[in-house]
């Protein structure tokens, strides 16, 4: 766990996860997206991407991991997250979330962080900048 005045710019932590089916079903069964691109083979193969993909929100959801366990971590409040999804992530990828400290927001004691999820090949999935208010001790 981390304090507002222990962070420091250039802090960070991350997470890593395959996504596994059970996770996409138990994502789709939770939120009731049941959008087909995640949940039918049969469907997806005719779309886009060929096959399932994971719920943009699902892998997105590794930011909140990444912040509420490890930095800051416990006792944190997420505020704000804004989120660019660049590339789809499919069923038995590997995903790691990170989290950069990148700026002190002294006046309310908030720290933004820079955002971003990569795949197993290193390429950017996710993209984005999360706002917290840090454990207070």
């Amino acid at each position: 766990m981390a304090t507002f005045e222990q962070i420091n710019l250039g802090d960070s932590a991350s997470f890593t996860k395959t996504i596994s089916e059970s996770d996409v079903y138990l994502f789709a069964g939770i939120t009731g997206d049941l959008n087909p691109a995640h949940v039918n083979a049969v469907a997806a193969s005719e779309g886009m991407f060929k096959q399932r993909i994971a719920h943009g929100m699902l892998t997105g959801s590794f930011i909140s991991t990444v912040l509420a366990m490890q930095l800051p971590g416990p006792g944190t409040i997420y505020v704000g997250q804004n989120l660019q999804f660049r590339g789809p992530v499919f069923i038995g990828d590997t995903v790691t979330a990170r989290v950069e400290a990148a700026e002190k927001l002294d006046q309310r004691k908030w720290v933004k962080f820079k955002t971003t999820i990569t795949n197993q090949d290193g390429k950017l999935v996710v993209d984005g900048e999360a706002t917290v208010i840090p454990p207070t001790a």
